[in-house]
């Protein structure tokens, strides 16, 4: 067998490796956190995976997981709704993007916040039996969930981005990596744009959900896509302000 064969072999052999450490770890830490609808270290282990692996690897990943747990635990389908479409789209825009890991999280946000909760609306009536639902009932739990896994991953995959641990650990695994220099103007879009799909949620919650139309209520969806604007505004300001230094 030829160096580059052994050398492909063990790379993909390093990859079933890392798949199979990400799938036990998505099933024991699934529970933190956990109530129906919302399973934020499911979003965690799908944009990491996303990174590491692709988006490819990621839905493997996300289905294993999910139909483990519905083997073993007894969770409703929203284990599998709730996490491939996301775990799709997560690495597809993270490549898109060129590496950047801002839209890795938009991606998950997207995918499970939005096209996921939706699709659970069908598959809970028709096949769980439920039927007090709407088409958009498990969005805001969904979106609360990606955020706060999608957060945490988000830090992480920065600190190792910094670190330079991402670029070496993706290129051990012969997946691309991306040497792209930090671009605290795509972040601050992508934090930005995050407070647009919070506000969707919180308004659906409270207009749709819970059917109230008028009082100070109403305005907290407004107020939130005002804190993240905000919060994108401070970023680019503080972290550009740190590169200009860095630079002289």
């Amino acid at each position: 067998m030829s160096g580059n064969a052994k050398s492909k072999n063990s790379t993909v052999l390093l990859k079933m490796v890392v798949l199979a450490m990400m799938v036990a770890l998505g099933v024991i830490i699934s529970p933190i956190l956990r109530v129906e609808g919302m399973c934020p270290m499911a979003h965690f282990i799908n944009i990491v995976v996303s990174v590491f692996l692709g988006p490819w690897y990621s839905l493997l990943c996300a289905t294993l997981i999910g139909i483990i747990r519905m083997s073993i635990m007894g969770i409703p389908p929203l284990a599998l709704t709730g996490a491939v479409f996301g775990a799709v789209l997560s690495g597809l825009f993270y490549r898109a993007s060129k590496g950047r890991l801002i839209f890795a999280v938009i991606g998950e946000i997207i995918g499970t916040g939005i096209i996921g909760a939706i699709a659970s609306y069908p598959v809970m009536t028709l096949w769980w039996g439920k039927t007090d639902l709407t088409w958009v009932f498990y969005v805001p739990s969904f979106i609360s969930g990606t955020l706060i896994g999608g957060s945490v991953a988000f830090l992480f995959l920065k600190k190792l981005a910094k670190t330079g641990l991402l670029t070496k650990y993706q290129r051990m695994l012969g997946c691309k990596a991306y040497d792209c220099k930090e671009n605290v103007i795509s972040d601050s879009f992508g934090i930005a744009f995050i407070g647009i799909i919070v506000w969707l949620a919180l308004t659906v919650l409270f207009n749709t959900l819970l059917d109230i139309h008028d009082g100070f209520v109403t305005y907290i969806p407004y107020i939130a896509l005002a804190l993240f604007v905000i919060s994108a505004a401070a970023y680019l300001i503080v972290n550009r302000k740190k590169l200009a230094k860095g630079h002289h």
